[in-house]
C-alpha cells in the first residue's frame, strides 16, 4: 500500500492544437505540468498564479481558473503517491522557461513515456474528453 502525501501539487493545463504544455526541470528527464506545491495558507488558485509566474513568466487570471481533474499518481522517482490537482486558466504572456524549468514541450498521449505518471493519468482524462490527441 502506498502513502498519499498531499494534496501536493497544483498544475496548469494549457492546450494548444490538441497538445498539452509540459516542462522539464534542470537535471530531470521527465516532463510535468507547470505548477507546484502550495505555500502555507495558499489556496489552489493562489498556488497556481504564483507557480506559473515563477516557472513560465505568465500572468494567470485567477478569476478564470477552472478545476479540470484531480488524480492520485506515483510521485516521480519515489515509492509514494501524490494528489495532483489540475486547473485551466486564461493568461497573459507567452510561456517561457524560467526559474528551475529548463525546457518546455507540447505533448500528446503518444508522448506518454516522456512525462510522469501524474501527467499520463491526466492526459488519459483529457483524451477521453476529446481535448488532446
Amino acid at each position: 500500500m502506498s502513502d498519499v502525501v498531499g494534496p501536493d501539487k497544483v498544475g496548469w493545463v494549457l492546450i494548444r492544437d490538441r497538445r498539452l504544455l509540459v516542462g522539464r526541470n534542470e537535471g530531470r528527464s521527465a516532463f510535468y505540468l507547470p505548477g507546484g506545491g502550495r505555500d502555507e495558507g495558499e489556496t489552489d488558485v493562489e498556488t497556481l498564479v504564483r507557480e506559473i509566474d515563477e516557472e513560465l513568466s505568465v500572468a494567470i487570471d485567477p478569476t478564470t481558473a477552472r478545476h479540470v481533474a484531480t488524480v492520485i499518481a506515483r510521485r516521480d522517482e519515489s515509492e509514494h503517491d501524490i494528489v495532483y490537482i489540475a486547473y485551466t486558466a486564461e493568461h497573459e504572456g507567452e510561456p517561457v522557461p524560467s526559474a528551475e524549468v529548463e525546457e518546455l514541450a507540447w505533448v500528446s498521449t503518444a508522448d506518454g513515456a516522456a512525462v510522469t505518471d501524474a501527467e499520463r493519468r491526466l492526459m488519459a482524462i483529457l483524451r477521453d474528453r476529446d481535448l488532446i490527441d
